[in-house]
């Protein structure tokens, strides 16, 4: 079934949109979530909470990309919960790992809001990514959004993990710069 029609079930309140969306997009949700997590359960339980929560968004909201909708869904329940799980002092390395380098462009953790509008942060972030080459950008978000780690990335585009860790720092220190540049505060 096609995206525009499973969005079309959640608009007329059938249940089969839940069956649906599961279908096509379970795996592509459970990957991110434990990616984050580490964790099969609670990735299983994320991607539930996902389907309830793309009820619950639509309507009003009509997304125009669903698989990008539902992995963002995915994705803030499963960091909402790795949070938790480190106000608990649980490890949860990969995660860390990551969120630990992008601390390093934008202060504040969960208050970037009190330094710019979140929009306006993304619109930046995804302006600087435009700019970069198909492959470095593709690393970027790799890393940075799907939490792949260093060796997963060398591997899957071919380059030694040193180079792979060398491009992202770089793309970092360039962000850093960027944003620094808008008047961000670092």
């Amino acid at each position: 079934m096609d995206d525009t029609m499973i969005i079309d079930l959640y608009w007329e309140r059938s249940e089969t949109a839940i069956t649906e969306s599961a279908d096509k997009y379970g795996t592509f949700c459970h990957t991110i979530s434990y990616r984050i997590l580490q964790n099969r359960q609670d990735a299983e339980e994320c991607v539930n909470d996902t389907w309830l929560r793309a009820w619950d968004s639509m309507p009003p909201e009509k997304p125009r990309i669903l698989s990008a909708f539902l992995g963002k869904i995915t994705r803030n329940l499963s960091l909402d919960r790795y949070r938790n799980y480190k106000a608990e002092k649980r490890k949860m390395t990969r995660t860390a790992e990551a969120l630990e380098e992008l601390s390093e462009c934008v202060s504040g953790g969960d208050n970037v809001s009190e330094h710019v509008d979140m929009l306006a942060l993304t619109e930046l972030i995804s302006a600087f990514l435009r700019k970069q080459s198909e492959e470095h950008r593709n690393m970027f978000i790799r890393r940075y959004w799907y939490f792949d780690t260093v060796r997963e990335i060398s591997e899957a585009f071919g380059v030694s993990e040193q180079n792979a860790a060398a491009i992202l720092f770089r793309m970092r220190s360039k962000l850093k710069s960027e944003l620094a540049e808008e008047g961000i505060e670092i």
